[in-house]
């Protein structure tokens, strides 16, 4: 899983798999879901990120992965 934000349109994109996309779906104003051939979910799409999530922190609990910290 990855997760970019990007501060110059205040948009996030979590891409949940490294999977193109064939199809979207806007759920609710700005927050797209993206899903693959098989109709599975492998992205999410949120625009005006800052007024809809807080960005000060992430917390991730007990996930069976190794994580990387990139400070930009």
């Amino acid at each position: 899983m990855k997760i970019n934000y990007y501060p110059e349109t205040d948009s996030m994109v979590i891409d949940l798999k490294m999977k193109a996309s064939s199809n979207s779906i806007e759920i609710s104003e700005g927050v797209v879901l993206d899903y693959d051939e098989g109709g599975n979910l492998v992205g999410i799409d949120i625009d005006n990120a800052s007024h809809k999530l807080d960005l000060t922190e992430l917390i991730l609990s007990k996930l069976p992965v190794t994580t990387h910290k990139i400070l930009a």
